[in-house]
């Protein structure tokens, strides 16, 4: 078995591959999907595991900013996981995902995410619960209420528009000190934005995508920075109320909406878990934002099966951090399970238990004021 970069010769085997494994694709989302992918092949983004010249897994590594604590880094998003019906069994999934680890850490990537089909494979890994992505069904009615008490100014969005949009996402997301949702990069965002199927506007510090889903609306992203925004944006959504009786809508665990609605005894909600892992300890420390407030210190030992343990010492101050190498320093102890699921805002108490953390407690309570999160996300991919 080799493994390899997979090229624009072998796109056909990766669709059937795709096709074994996920069920029927349709033409339309084919043809998205070729134009997605063919332009990131000579970046090695895309694995394969070839028996001669026959596919039998791939797996790709999307390219996506991600946000902790409002600080945007790179990150490897990995997807369309595939092993062949008739090869399963053998190894090959493991092989290739700690090629796709390695391969995130050779691209500069210091995190990496995923949407997992099954978890052992991925926890076996280091890859930890992190967040969810969560779809809250709101009353389109009440939603149409939410008027704004002044003009907020909103406009189309189109494929040009990419750049603007990814420059709101930043200062939304950082104002907020959001942790987990993810942008796509600007010639990805061309192509969603010219799906015909989608409403899209732009604010100065807003933006909506949205589209009918059935006799339902279908919110993709919303994101607002301030109160008369969120509620043009929500309001706009709501005027379809005379057709469409729910909206359905993505949201953080605290989205403003919810604290907006006049009525809100139940919230009905369906979530969908993600995975996260720490793939480069030093360059995931320093890229990650942490509260102001927090100053602290704290020794961890990293146990990590694919890229070998490490000591560190981690240095948290101003809202910056770093880590540096202290071998044999005493401290706590952490699967890469651990760290990654830390690095998400798990408790170092909930770790504990969970046998992915042990040693030294000195440090537990610093720890979880210095990775305390709330993360989520608003895109599947």
């Amino acid at each position: 078995m080799e493994l390899r970069d997979v090229t624009p010769d072998d796109l056909d085997q990766v669709l059937d591959l795709r096709k074994r494994a996920f069920g029927p694709i349709p033409a339309a989302d084919m043809e998205t999907w070729r134009q997605a992918v063919t332009p990131v092949l000579g970046e090695g983004r895309y694995l394969g595991v070839f028996d001669g010249s026959r596919l039998t897994a791939a797996a790709r590594l999307r390219q996506f900013t991600q946000w902790w604590h409002g600080r945007p880094q790179p990150m490897a998003g990995v997807a369309g996981v595939t092993v062949s019906p008739e090869d399963r069994g053998r190894g090959l999934g493991t092989r290739l995902m700690r090629a796709v680890i390695e391969r995130g850490v050779e691209l500069g990537d210091a995190v990496s995410a995923l949407y997992p089909a099954t978890t052992p494979i991925y926890r076996s890994l280091g890859y930890e619960h992190a967040g969810g992505l969560r779809k809250v069904t709101l009353p389109a009615e009440a939603l149409r209420g939410l008027r704004p008490s002044g003009q907020v100014k909103l406009r189309r969005m189109g494929p040009s528009d990419a750049a603007e949009l990814i420059a709101v996402l930043h200062k939304v997301y950082g104002a907020a000190r959001s942790s987990g949702p993810v942008s796509y990069d600007e010639r990805t965002w061309g192509l969603w934005l010219g799906d015909d199927d989608d409403f899209r506007y732009i604010a100065d510090d807003g933006l909506v995508i949205y589209g009918w889903h059935g006799q339902d609306i279908q919110i993709d992203t919303l994101v607002a920075g301030s109160p008369e925004t969120a509620r043009a944006l929500w309001s706009m959504v709501g005027t379809s109320s005379s057709v469409a009786k729910n909206v359905i809508a993505p949201l953080a665990p605290d989205d403003p909406v919810l604290w907006l609605l006049p009525e809100r005894s139940a919230d009905h909600a369906t979530e969908q878990r993600w995975m996260f892992r720490v793939l480069d300890v030093a360059a995931a420390v320093e890229r990650r934002g942490y509260p102001a407030a927090v100053t602290c210190e704290a020794v961890v030992t990293v146990q990590d099966p694919v890229r070998g343990e490490g000591t560190w010492r981690l240095d948290i101050s101003g809202g910056s951090g770093t880590a540096t190498p202290a071998a044999g320093a005493p401290g706590a102890v952490l699967t890469a399970n651990g760290l990654s699921a830390l690095y998400s805002g798990v408790p170092t108490g909930t770790l504990r238990v969970a046998g992915l953390m042990s040693g030294d407690e000195r440090f537990d309570e610093a720890l979880d004021a210095a990775f305390a999160a709330k993360p989520y996300m608003l895109d599947y991919f």
